[in-house]
């Protein structure tokens, strides 16, 4: 039985989003991070949405976006690698900011490469680890389709001979 190719992989995921009053100068203001990342079947799947889950005693608010699908692809497979080989393995959460600048994800990646494109086009960029139950798919993703490009050093031109032109 011949082994079937798979082109690509996708999963609902929902983003924990934490947000904490901090004191910059006389001021306080909110302050983001990304806490993880639910993923698999139980998420649902309907259009974007938002819902505060928790709130600290400290007044850390938790807020949980969903309607969110990490895609892995053939044509990323390069920063997926690099991703995974690196110290710390993570998913990228891309968001735009809402008029009141607040974040609202918008994508999720395994790729740094895609990520940093999110940062130079001004979205706000969250790290967070991969949840362990999709991580062992992309692994296998990765090892299954990659072949790293063997590196060519290029050939110097030698500047300094004389071609004999006059």
């Amino acid at each position: 039985m011949a082994e079937s190719v798979i082109e690509e992989l996708a999963y609902p995921v929902a983003v924990i989003l934490a947000r904490e009053q901090v004191r910059h100068g006389p001021w306080t203001v909110p302050q983001w991070r990304a806490v993880g990342l639910v993923a698999g079947e139980s998420v649902p799947t309907r259009d974007s949405w938002r819902s505060l889950v928790h709130t600290e005693s400290d007044g850390t608010e938790h807020y949980l976006w969903g309607g969110l699908t990490l895609r892995i692809e053939k044509e990323h497979l390069e920063g997926y690698y690099h991703n995974l080989v690196g110290g710390q393995p993570a998913l990228f959460v891309l968001c735009h900011e809402d008029p009141e600048g607040n974040p609202e994800p918008y994508g999720v990646t395994a790729d740094g490469e895609e990520a940093s494109a999110g940062l130079e086009c001004d979205s706000l960029v969250y790290r967070a680890a991969i949840p362990e139950e999709i991580y062992p798919a992309i692994e296998r993703f990765v090892v299954r389709h990659f072949v790293p490009r063997e590196r060519k050093k290029r050939k110097r031109k030698n500047w300094s001979r004389d071609d004999g032109a006059e």
